[in-house]
């Protein structure tokens, strides 16, 4: 892919870059070296002054930066705008915690004189330059949710951001420079991604975070694996919402629709697989159908559209194999499924029913606004679907009944369990998934952990 902003609503090349050759990229590695040997000695406080500063600064561009993101991927603007506040909330967080999230913390005393020792402290230490290879859907978010902790922890900031956008990758690396950052703490490689495993077997690099596909994620792995360096992974879904009898119906519908719709259907976390008890399948399918049929699709840019393209042509017409493969295979098309006339990436809301696990649509991630609807008969039969996927991202669940939600928190295969409501990640809130959702915790403490050497000093009695 080159590296280039493609306005996915026309199809029109707006800006293209070169990538970075091997001259600067070496120039770059070596300035991030360097500004970690000053930057690990800055007190936190002084770190939460410069985050604390680029916050204020992202929020006063949040609408020029949102019309750059809408342009570069397609989300609808007043989404973009609430995703640069949402950042900017997320380095407040992290400037007002780090320091109590990065405390020495002292085992009991007993322990320490268990071991011979006078005392015993345990310190995060920061590990060195990181490099960070972040998606198009999110980002600005899936730069911050990284790079705050990252920058708080003593760390520098390596990003090699997805090839779609160009123009948000080089405002952030802007951002932290003039929030007062030193050169070298954040630095954005405008490079291809045959470029990553060099990058990251150079000895200057000590680890890398991913957030992509499963393929992508595979080969930094086995790279970071080679090179014995720490990863973080998060790696996408498949996130079940499940409906049982007791839920709030109305309400479990109309939240359904953003679950699945928000960022144009392409979000790790947006609920995909709808499984919904038989006793109250119709009546959600009808308000759920209802809804999906009212959402305005349209220029990303209009202040009214609801949903607007997907990000890519390879990304539509991926999405439209899944779909086919369902229909010729017998689904059943609620809403939807259709490419709209005119220029642009667009494609209609959809839900699809009587699924089948011999479907790729069952297995398979759509990234999309693309929902499967699936009928149950009861609780063993709703967790068992829930969990018939490779991926353990999120997942959602709509019970008023303690017993079943002990079960489903007990036995569902994912990172998260939201009750009630769609999933959301929070700076507070560890967010990560298991199976091929990836290993390791982005946000809450143990996010700014996740990149530190944690350090036991012991003092001799």
């Amino acid at each position: 892919m080159p590296i280039a902003t493609v306005n996915p609503a026309n199809g029109e090349t707006l800006k293209t870059y070169d990538a970075l050759g091997a001259e600067e990229i070496e120039r770059r590695l070596a300035t991030a070296e360097a500004a970690f040997r000053v930057h690990r000695s800055t007190s936190i406080a002084e770190r939460a002054r410069l985050l604390h500063k680029a916050a204020d600064l992202l929020d006063a561009d949040q609408q020029d930066i949102g019309r750059v993101m809408t342009t570069e991927m397609g989300k609808p603007v007043r989404q973009a705008r609430a995703e640069a506040a949402k950042c900017a909330k997320a380095m407040h967080w992290y400037a007002d915690h780090a320091e109590e999230l990065l405390a020495d913390e002292e085992p009991a005393e007993s322990d320490a004189k268990d071991s011979g020792a006078s005392r015993v402290i345990v310190r995060y230490r920061p590990l060195g330059p990181v490099l960070a290879v972040m998606p198009w859907n999110f980002p600005l978010w899936q730069v911050v949710r990284f790079a705050a902790p990252a920058l708080m922890a003593g760390n520098v900031g390596l990003l090699k951001h997805a090839s779609n956008v160009p123009q948000t990758a080089l405002y952030l690396e802007d951002l932290f420079l003039r929030a007062g950052f030193p050169e070298g703490c954040f630095q954005t490689l405008l490079i291809g991604s045959g470029a990553v495993e060099d990058i990251l077997r150079d000895p200057r690099v000590k680890a890398a975070t991913l957030t992509g596909s499963e393929p992508a994620g595979r080969a930094v792995a086995a790279v970071a694996g080679d090179e014995v360096k720490k990863t973080v992974l998060e790696l996408g879904g498949s996130d079940p919402y499940v409906v049982m009898p007791s839920a709030d119906i109305d309400r479990a519908a109309k939240t359904a629709v953003t679950a699945r719709v928000q960022n144009n259907g392409q979000s790790c976390i947006a609920a995909k697989r709808f499984i919904v008890h038989t006793d109250v399948f119709d009546a959600f399918a009808e308000r759920f159908t209802v809804g999906m049929k009212a959402l305005k699709v349209g220029d990303p840019l209009d202040e009214d559209t609801d949903v607007g393209p997907v990000s890519t042509e390879q990304g539509r017409s991926d999405l439209e194999e899944l779909v086919d493969d369902a229909v010729e295979a017998g689904a059943t098309v609620l809403c939807g499924a259709e490419r709209p006339e005119g220029p642009g990436w667009y494609y209609t809301p959809t839900i699809l029913t009587d699924i089948t696990p011999e479907m790729r649509i069952h297995q398979e991630e759509t990234f999309g606004p693309v929902a499967t609807l699936y009928r149950v008969a009861d609780l063993d039969e709703a967790v068992a679907l829930a969990n018939d996927t490779p991926f353990g991202l999120s997942s959602n669940v709509w019970t008023r009944d303690e017993t079943e939600l002990d079960r489903f928190v007990r036995d569902l295969e994912a990172g998260g369990v939201f009750v009630n409501g769609m999933t959301a990640s929070h700076p507070a809130f560890p967010f990560g998934g298991v199976k091929r959702s990836g290993y390791g915790r982005e946000l809450s403490g143990h996010g700014i952990r996740e990149f530190c050497n944690i350090t036991t000093v012991w003092h001799g009695a």
